[in-house]
């Protein structure tokens, strides 16, 4: 009979299937006479059958277990407080059990719990209470309904990629873009801008405003075209335009973007970008699709924890990039572009098996001098492939794991031996002197002057609309847990990064082969 009971929930009514099986065609028929009793005031039992009396029997001469109360017995405010603790999804299956689970269900304090423990709202929700609208109605119709679209996201803005965020935020949700700082002021915090925001206020169904543009907010929509992808849509492009025509509006996104007038940048080649930039971009009114992207996963021997950070390329200005880590590779891949490299292409990749070791200051302002030293990583490079290629793969070549601390060091004690000959540096807390070498250009003049350890690796440069894509060779420079630099060997130019100081929130991949499969799938649209 206990069986029965956790089975069929009634414990031993006429309507347990098991019991009728076990039944001969009497017990049936006498047990189909008694009246039916109501499941929901029926307590549950999933005890043992109740003990023989005195008389005798299995159950003689033992005091009967103790009585276990049904749910349905407990008061309704412990009830409130059980369906409070539960995930908001599971509510309501819960409600179809009987009517007075679904009648508990509707008290706000339920729905008011989850909404804070499940999106962080932290406003005062009862203020709701003078527009009408319940939490139940703000976790359903809005922040359940549009739970999907939380998280990081890349914009399909051609070459130009970009950054949103799209968070809950009071009673609202909104999609922020983060952009760089002005240029060169690689380490100033991020800026950011609202697109669009959706709210639940004296309606009973959310409303999508748009924010682009600076006659405030107004309509716009949003569709969620498939799994890990949405598009937005601004039904009011009017409210985009400016009195002064697009003159104006080039000068109003001049500032915004750059910091500054057309008039104070006095490279041409740079001007002429910057125009290019704001035509292409301007065109798209807000009407954007958006594929989620994914932070890197980290691992306890990564060099540096991974993430986003924000780079310095030349006349394009700052850029963002996220490094990740892939066994005995780091990548950094572009999440904004230009027209030369554009969004989701890998800008940059390091051997950590290779380390430079620099030469002492004076040594290291001669150019010759350090590209005589890269050049011979290149071959050694160039060389260990080859011989892998030919024979068996070697041990320490598997991407797909982690290189272990001290692994790599133990055949050879020479630079370039492994990532523990590497990390000494860094774990003994002692530095070397950097300088950049006499001929190398920078947007930052203000780069540390002392490193901890440097890399090989390669640079991707193209021509314009990305032609020609090749690698060359270049020095990963590696400043401190916030910032690292890239030495383009080629282009005798220094791109200087430095960590994005942001903390995300639904941005983490389910799983490691998530990540990489974003990785390819951001390179492919561009590719």
């Amino acid at each position: 009979m206990a069986v029965c009971a956790r089975l069929c929930g009634v414990g031993p009514a006429r309507g347990c299937r098991r019991r009728q099986q076990r039944r001969g065609p009497a017990e049936t028929a006498a047990a189909d006479s008694e009246p039916d009793t109501d499941p929901e005031e029926e307590r549950i039992e999933a005890g043992v059958a109740a003990p023989a009396g005195p008389g005798g029997g299995p159950g003689a001469g033992l005091s009967p277990p103790p009585a276990r109360c049904s749910l349905l017995e407990l008061p309704p405010e412990l009830l409130v407080e059980i369906f409070a603790s539960l995930p908001g999804t599971d509510l309501p299956s819960l409600a179809q059990v009987c009517t007075k689970f679904r009648r508990i269900l509707h008290t706000d304090t339920i729905w008011r719990r989850r909404c804070r423990e499940e999106y962080g709202v932290c406003e005062n929700l009862r203020k709701l209470e003078i527009t009408g609208v319940s939490c139940r109605d703000v976790y359903a119709k809005l922040l359940h309904r549009y739970r999907h679209i939380l998280g990081l996201w890349q914009p399909d803005i051609g070459p130009y990629g970009g950054l949103l965020n799209v968070v809950v935020d009071g009673l609202f949700i909104i999609g922020w873009m983060y952009l760089p700082p002005h240029d060169p002021h690689v380490d100033d915090p991020m800026r950011f801008k609202p697109l669009f925001r959706i709210h639940l206020m004296e309606r009973k169904s959310a409303t999508v405003e748009c924010m682009y543009g600076h006659k405030g907010p107004h309509n716009g929509h949003i569709q969620i075209v498939k799994k890990d992808e949405f598009s937005t849509k601004c039904n009011q492009t009017d409210h985009h335009r400016m009195s002064g025509g697009r003159q104006e509006e080039f000068r109003t996104w001049l500032r915004e973007e750059w910091g500054r007038t057309l008039e104070d940048i006095f490279h041409e080649h740079m001007q002429e970008l910057i125009l290019m930039k704001f035509i292409y971009t301007s065109q798209y009114d807000n009407c954007l699709t958006y594929r989620r992207i994914y932070l890197p996963p980290s691992h306890p021997d990564d060099l540096i924890k991974p993430g986003l950070f924000k780079g310095t390329y030349g006349s394009h200005g700052l850029e963002i990039v996220m490094l990740s880590f892939h066994g005995w590779r780091a990548r950094g891949t572009k999440i904004t572009g230009d027209p030369n490299i554009p969004a989701g292409q890998q800008t940059v990749e390091i051997d950590l098996r290779h380390r430079i070791q620099l030469p002492d200051v004076e040594n290291l302002r001669n150019f010759n001098e350090l590209s005589r030293l890269v050049l011979e990583v290149r071959e050694q490079v160039r060389q260990e492939q080859q011989e892998a290629s030919e024979g068996p793969a070697l041990p320490q070549e598997q991407p797909s794991a982690q290189v272990p601390s001290g692994a790599a060091a133990e055949d050879s004690g020479e630079p370039g031996s492994g990532v523990a000959a590497v990390e000494q540096p860094a774990q003994s807390g002692q530095g070397q002197p950097f300088v950049l070498p006499v001929g190398v250009s920078s947007r930052s003049e203000d780069y540390p002057r002392t490193c901890r350890t440097c890399f090989y690796g390669t640079g991707l440069i193209a021509g314009h609309g990305f032609t020609s894509p090749e690698r060359t060779p270049g020095v990963f420079v590696l400043f401190d847990e916030d910032r690292f630099g890239f030495l383009w060997l080629e282009l005798k130019s220094f791109s200087l990064y430095s960590r994005v100081q942001a903390a995300f929130r639904n941005a983490d991949a389910p799983s490691p082969q998530a990540f990489d499969e974003m990785l390819k799938n951001i390179q492919s649209l561009t590719s």
